[in-house]
């Protein structure tokens, strides 16, 4: 079991240095005076956070608890992650929905005001930009959170558009949230935690749903979401009023939920078979190879008007060359770009993220294969280290996800 533990908190630093040098287009190993802090660096010091360069920011990797358990937890009681590095924004404006609708390939106009959705912005040609949460707060806000290590190329790729959007009398404007933390808190013992912090009935609130509400006595905007796999949410919170909130979640879970670090949220999300962009998904991607099709509303496949719609409407129709797919591994655990052949030898594609899976106690992994060999049961070949494993395509999650919905 520790060469178990080394390797995943190995295989785990390098894929969060590999993501951020392709979404950042920098040295993950920036030198600390550049770094950026949240306002909650020094409670994660204090508790022992062991903090690492990631997306420019000094973010903690694991705290005293080793990924294993800190992932065993979170699903067992409960995580709190301080996840301020990524960037909230709201666009605001009679045309704001129809301007965010150029870029993405969410049903934005559908969604019943308080609800939202994962969605995917993309380029010309189909590709991922970037993935996110979008949340209609009312029909003319939308609140949205984009990955820290996209954070630039998102906004000036929003900025152009809204600049072209604006000049031909489109009512839009935008605020990026800087004032404003974020903090996920995650596992089984999320809702009954939170439910002592505000006046609202949790139980009302539904996976994807969002309010805006009083929290501990700060405003806070709750979108019941996460990338975990397990019930959760994520608490936009004033910078000024994260400390408290932090320590109040900790304080009334009596110790069962722990601060969180990047190592369990990476393991956390890959056996919920969620994507990392970077690793899972960039520039040259299309949702539907990505195996997001799901997100792509039904009226928008109907009409496209996104970017690169061309693509990814004969993608839906023809189906794609390439599909994103999860495997279980015997010998060591698959890493990013490990190839991947069929029985007699062939490459088929490539893994883009894999591990040990503390939960579940094998090899998991993801990576995209050609369309026809991507059927669960299908057996293939891994290549770790210039040696062959064998390996079984399966279907994600690797473990069920536990969102919180209406029965």
């Amino acid at each position: 079991m520790r060469g178990g533990l080394w390797q995943l908190g190995q295989s785990i630093t390098r894929r969060l240095a590999q993501t951020d040098k392709k979404a950042v287009g920098r040295r993950f190993f920036s030198a600390e005076s550049e770094l950026k802090k949240t306002v909650l660096y020094d409670f994660h010091v204090t508790h022992g956070g062991k903090m690492v360069p990631f997306a420019g920011w000094s973010m903690p990797i694991q705290y005293k608890d080793s990924i294993m358990d800190s992932t065993v937890n979170c699903r067992q009681n409960g995580g709190l992650f301080d996840v301020s590095h990524m960037c909230g924004l709201s666009l605001k404006g009679k045309d704001s929905i129809a301007f965010l609708e150029k870029l993405v390939v969410a049903d934005v106009a559908g969604l019943a005001p308080g609800t939202g959705t994962l969605t995917v912005f993309t380029n010309e040609k189909g590709g991922a930009i970037d993935d996110s949460v979008i949340t209609k707060v009312t029909d003319d806000h939308i609140y949205l959170v984009v990955n820290a290590g996209c954070r630039d190329k998102d906004l000036a790729h929003i900025e152009e558009h809204m600049k072209a959007f604006k000049a031909k009398g489109g009512d839009v404007s935008w605020h990026i949230h800087d004032e404003r933390s974020l903090l996920a808190l995650q596992g089984p013992l999320a809702a009954p935690v939170l439910q002592y912090l505000t006046k609202d009935d949790l139980s009302k609130l539904y996976f994807g749903e969002f309010r805006i509400l009083d929290i501990n006595g700060a405003r806070c905007f709750l979108t019941r979401t996460g990338y975990t796999g397990e019930d959760g949410f994520e608490i936009s919170v004033p910078s000024e009023n994260a400390l408290d909130l932090a320590k109040a979640i900790l304080e009334k879970s009596e110790g069962k939920v722990r601060l969180t670090g990047l190592g369990a949220r990476d393991s956390l999300r890959l056996e919920a078979g969620l994507c990392l962009y970077g690793n899972d998904m960039e520039q040259h991607t299309t949702p539907v190879e990505a195996g997001l099709t799901w997100a792509i509303g039904k009226r928008r496949r109907a009409e496209g008007g996104f970017l690169g719609a061309e693509v990814i409407l004969k993608q839906l129709e023809e189906g794609p060359a390439i599909r994103r797919v999860g495997f279980f591994s015997s010998g060591p655990p698959a890493r990013s770009h490990s190839e991947i052949q069929n029985e007699d030898g062939k490459n088929i594609g490539e893994v883009t993220s894999g591990g040990f899976s503390p939960c579940l106690k094998k090899n998991i992994a993801m990576g995209y294969v050609k369309s026809g060999t991507h059927k669960a049961g299908t057996k293939v070949k891994i290549i770790v280290r210039g040696k062959a494993y064998d390996g079984v395509v399966t279907k994600m999650p690797f473990v069920p996800t536990k969102y919180y919905k209406p029965t």
